[in-house]
């Protein structure tokens, strides 16, 4: 498998595996994770050429990562035997080159795979979230903008949050991308606030997996709103992450898929990120190389027919490519 870039192959590989023993000496200065499945985790980005892949840092992974120069190179091993060459890329806000900020790191709602529930942490305040988006700009990395958040108290709460933020972070002349549980007419609000694209997830398209692990909440809806942020941002700036790993079949994942790009939005297979908080609330598996390509070359062929492409996005998950295998810019 040893290489000198990240092929398809070898980032399926990567990401399947999903972590990485690290020297932390090594590791350039970062936030954790507060988002979603991976919340409360570390990770690094390793970079080889133009792809880069996120892993999580563990001492027991069968990953490491060793230095390999004098100039910041690393090597990227498994097992001890060396796959690739690259660096480490800062990660001052999340992920490379974009400030990517977590509002709230609390959540009303109990989707099982999901630790922020548990965790119950910091709600940032317009103060915080700007002295974030100032350290990006100052280590001359920001070219956007991503907000993200969990919900404190209720789901306009949220969406107010975001609105009330956005007149402050315009001035910084950067794609902005939005991804929280939406409401009814908020993707107007957030066009007409200077929006270049939003992320509403379905976290899975399986209907009776969706009723066991996010039974708070209700996919119908959740299309319903992607549809509408469709018409008013069009093709290729509306996002949605679909988890791997709850147990969904192949098929399901295809209809899923399909269903989602027949109405613009573009899925984001994301794979399951187990957490030891939620070890016994849900089925979580962490999908194999092999189905994450298969399923990646699938979600290729769906979106071509529908001429979407997520080499266009400009913020949040799609431009950043670290934790998932994406049509058109991995392969």
């Amino acid at each position: 498998m040893q290489g000198t870039q990240i092929t398809p192959e070898i980032k399926a590989f990567l990401i399947s595996t999903g972590s990485v023993s690290v020297d932390p000496s090594l590791i350039p200065r970062a936030r954790g994770s507060t988002a979603g499945p991976g919340a409360g985790t570390s990770s690094v980005f390793f970079r080889s050429g133009k792809k880069r892949v996120r892993l999580s840092v563990n001492k027991n992974s069968l990953l490491s990562i060793e230095a390999a120069g004098e100039d910041g190179t690393v090597a990227l091993l498994h097992e001890g035997k060396e796959l690739l060459r690259g660096k480490l890329e800062p990660a001052p806000a999340h992920c490379p080159e974009q400030a990517f900020i977590t509002l709230c790191e609390r959540c009303i709602f109990d989707c099982k795979y999901c630790p922020v529930p548990k965790l119950q942490g910091h709600v940032k305040n317009e103060e915080e979230v700007l002295s974030i988006v100032e350290e990006v700009m100052k280590a001359g990395t920001l070219k956007a903008i991503s907000l993200t958040s969990g919900v404190e108290t209720s789901i306009e709460g949220e969406v107010e949050r975001v609105l009330e933020l956005l007149p402050a972070l315009k001035k910084y002349n950067v794609p902005i991308g939005v991804s929280v549980y939406p409401t009814e007419g908020c993707s107007r609000k957030f066009y007409d606030a200077g929006v270049a694209e939003v992320k509403y997830n379905v976290e899975t398209m399986d209907r009776e997996i969706f009723r066991k692990v996010c039974g708070d909440l209700s996919l119908d809806y959740i299309l319903d709103r992607l549809k509408e942020a469709v018409e008013i941002f069009g093709k290729n700036r509306v996002f949605s992450n679909f988890i791997i790993g709850l147990g969904e079949s192949d098929a399901t994942v295809r209809e899923g898929i399909e269903t989602l790009a027949k109405i613009g939005v573009i899925p984001i297979l994301r794979p399951v990120n187990p957490h030891p908080l939620r070890s016994r609330d849900c089925f979580t598996e962490r999908p194999s190389p092999e189905r994450l390509l298969k399923l990646a070359k699938m979600e290729a062929e769906i979106l071509k027919k529908y001429g979407l492409d997520p080499g266009l996005a400009k913020t949040m998950c799609l431009k950043c490519t670290g934790c998932d295998l994406v049509p058109f810019v991995d392969f």
